[in-house]
């Protein structure tokens, strides 16, 4: 069997979604052909900065704007529209993916982004196909992994043959747009075989030179090391209660070194891109952090409860109703309200129900339920 797993790096969740998934689909078919692509390969230059900058500006700069532009495209109809629009132009990008496609002949391929559908869409319809299915191209089991808790209408298209998402929330909202129920999947949102299984504590804590006798807090900042993490760890001063905070500051170096080299009240180790987080959320008491789908999905399997401040419009603020709804998480706007909420959270028994919704939420092993949904499809 031949398994193409398609992405864009656009935010670090939709790449590891992808890895995953190609992790888990090794792991129980050794023998099968698996190869994940990551479109921005084929993108030219401009196009490649736009797409990987532009979102993270966007976002950092003018998050209301993005929150607009989320809403406005938040329509099964309007992105028909702009996908035929789309589709009426050459693109070199599209090009290249769909001869991709034809040269590799996968059996099915997992989208863990939006933008491969356009390509499959075109290559799904029998009026644009060079050659009928049975000669040369058998067009593929097309599957949206949807990678937050609320699905937007741009992954939704009709060569989508399985959508796999996080909760059964995701899939009413899929199937009261239009979605045939049997083809929603609540599989939750894939994350690596690591996160399966809690480390022991302890151990990590010696590694981490952690102390055993004060709670963790871990704030994160994404890949790209976004957010006000120096504003946070100010606020997080000011609160009387002892604890230690690890850090981790993603691919921003820069933020790094500024925080490396501030001295702080509490105990605080700060961390860059890591590669254990697996590790980091299972000594955490509580993760500070954005409320990306994938973030809180690693999260989630692990039974952490959840600190969200200011999410932004769009799928954020999606994801952060959804923690919020069923107790796993709290939220505050303003990062001055932080001392106050941490003072009264640590070591409370509200902290310990946010832990046990967490449970009752994660989903460890939803890369390989995914895998398995592909797999009953292709018979």
């Amino acid at each position: 069997m031949r398994i193409l797993i398609a992405t864009v790096t656009a935010g670090g969740g939709h790449v590891a979604a992808a890895a995953a998934l190609e992790e888990a689909w090794r792991a129980s078919r050794p023998a099968d052909t698996v190869e994940r692509v990551d479109l921005i390969k084929y993108f030219s230059p401009l196009h490649k900065k736009i797409y990987t900058e532009g979102y993270v500006q966007l976002v950092e700069r003018a998050p209301e704007l993005w929150g607009m532009l989320f809403s406005k495209t938040d329509n099964p109809k309007v992105v028909r529209r702009l996908g035929k629009l789309s589709r009426a132009f050459p693109s070199h990008s599209r090009k290249k993916f769909t001869g991709h496609l034809k040269q590799f002949k996968p059996d099915a391929v997992l989208c863990t982004h939006f933008t491969p559908l356009e390509a499959l869409g075109l290559l799904k319809k029998p009026e644009t196909r060079a050659t009928p299915p049975s000669e040369h191209w058998k067009p593929p089991l097309v599957v949206s992994v949807v990678t937050d808790f609320e699905a937007h209408a741009l992954w939704m298209d009709p060569c989508v043959d399985l959508y796999c998402v996080a909760a059964e929330e995701t899939k009413a909202r899929l199937v009261a747009r239009g979605a045939a129920a049997d083809r929603v999947v609540p599989t939750g949102i894939p994350i690596a075989a690591k996160f399966s299984a809690m480390p022991y504590p302890r151990a990590v804590r010696q590694v981490l030179g952690l102390r055993d006798d004060q709670p963790v807090l871990l704030v994160l900042s994404g890949g790209f090391g976004m957010g006000p993490v120096a504003e946070i760890l100010a606020e997080l001063d000011k609160v009387p209660k002892s604890f230690q905070t690890v850090v981790v500051t993603g691919r921003n170096e820069e933020l790094r070194r500024q925080l490396a080299t501030s001295t702080r009240k509490h105990p605080t180790h700060v961390l860059g891109f890591s590669t254990n987080m697996h590790e980091l959320m299972a000594v955490a008491d509580l993760i500070i952090t954005k409320p990306g789908g994938l973030t809180t999905s690693e999260a989630l399997a692990l039974g952490k409860p959840l600190f969200i401040l200011n999410p932004i419009p769009g799928q954020e603020a999606a994801n952060s109703d959804f923690l919020l709804e069923r107790g796993a998480a709290v939220k505050v706007n303003r990062v001055e309200d932080l001392p106050f909420r941490i003072e009264k959270l640590l070591g409370s028994k509200k902290l310990l129900e946010m832990a046990r919704a967490a449970r009752l939420l994660g989903r460890p092993q939803s890369a390989g339920a995914v895998c398995e949904e592909v797999l009953k499809r292709l018979g």
